[in-house]
């Protein structure tokens, strides 16, 4: 029995595949990815690579747009190679799994046409972010031992302070990419956030344990328009972001939100209606959210009434550049701050 058993867990091992689908952000592409397609390229006719986070504005998690990790990924093989290979951009959803999960089907099915084709997951469990392998049940799963422990984090990282990607890393078509992109504007932005990031986490090496900040924001709406600021300094200078900061030792989350309001957006709103206006709060706690350390933040939702005197005056200050409102219809995740897109999302429904 035992023997049959183990024969047939062999017969699974080594199933062939219409379609095997990799889930990632490849920011960048490493020598791990690689070794996974190319298992991926034995096992499968075609490999279908879901490029997460994509359409955010570049930062330091997310340096690379689709495109640029579209050429690391294909540039790494011969052309008859990259034609089974098909890139899709994969929006995230964060604190809505259900919404990625769409994203995802919907990815697959751009190119088989049919979700119930034969279809398999690959990857291998890093962390909890390779959780999706247990996500989806009618499509098998294809476990691939991790490739010299390789982690993109430090890559990355090293890179954005001034590095160069060694071979034994990352493919040659990566360090193309990645050498190009050095000479551009955006590359200066973000090796001098990069910086600031060192400089600013160093306050903090001293420490018994590593900090965890909590800030607070206000997710101001009145008749179809949102209250955004767009960021005077580092990190994420000139993306739009909700009015909000961190907790002062001897305050509550709710009176930091509205001192925050107050500071940024000089709203001609007074305390007491914004305080009668809260329609919600929420608990945003995503690990990677903030480039600063683990920092999590309540978010308060003040649904103002509408006026015909039209919309209340506001005046950027204290760390926004300016203040503005602006309809809801023209959201735009690439010029949000961190999660700011995903918790506008969340709280208001859109």
């Amino acid at each position: 029995m035992s023997e049959l058993i183990a024969k047939d867990l062999d017969q699974k091992d080594n199933k062939h595949y219409k379609y095997l689908v990799f889930i990632g952000r490849f920011q960048p592409f490493h020598s791990g990815h690689k070794a996974v397609i190319d298992e991926a390229l034995k096992r499968a006719d075609e490999v279908i690579m879901l490029i997460g986070s994509a359409n955010l504005p570049r930062s330091l998690r997310n340096p690379f747009t689709v495109e640029e990790r579209t050429a690391m990924i294909k540039g790494a093989y011969s052309k008859d190679e990259a034609a089974r290979i098909h890139c899709v951009a994969l929006d995230d959803a964060l604190y809505n799994d259900t919404r990625w999960l769409k994203y995802v089907q919907a990815g697959v099915r751009s190119v088989t046409g049919d979700l119930h084709a034969d279809i398999g997951l690959i990857g291998h469990s890093k962390d909890s972010s390779s959780y999706y392998l247990s996500l989806f049940p009618n499509w098998a799963s294809v476990a691939v031992p991790n490739y010299q422990n390789l982690s993109a984090t430090p890559i990355r990282d090293s890179y954005l302070m001034g590095a160069t990607p060694t071979p034994e890393r990352t493919p040659e078509s990566t360090r193309k990419v990645l050498n190009e992109f050095k000479t551009s504007a955006d590359y200066k932005q973000l090796n001098e956030e990069a910086g600031f990031i060192d400089t600013y986490k160093k306050q903090w090496e001293a420490a018994p344990y590593p900090p965890t900040f909590m800030t607070a924001d206000a997710l101001v709406v009145q008749s179809g328009h949102i209250l955004l600021v767009e960021r005077r300094s580092m990190p994420g200078r000139g993306l739009w972001a909700l009015p909000g900061g961190f907790l002062n030792p001897k305050e509550t989350l709710f009176d930091a939100c509205i001192r925050e309001l107050r500071e940024e957006t000089r709203l001609k709103v007074p305390e007491p209606v914004l305080r009668g206006s809260c329609h919600s709060q929420h608990t945003f706690d995503d690990p990677y959210r903030s480039a600063r350390g683990r920092t999590i933040t309540q978010a308060f939702y003040l649904h103002l009434k509408n006026d015909a005197k039209g919309l209340p005056k506001v005046k950027g200050g204290d760390d926004a550049a300016q203040a503005f409102w602006l309809p809801l219809a023209e959201l735009n995740a690439k010029m949000m701050f961190e999660d700011h897109y995903a918790i506008i999302t969340k709280m208001v429904g859109l």
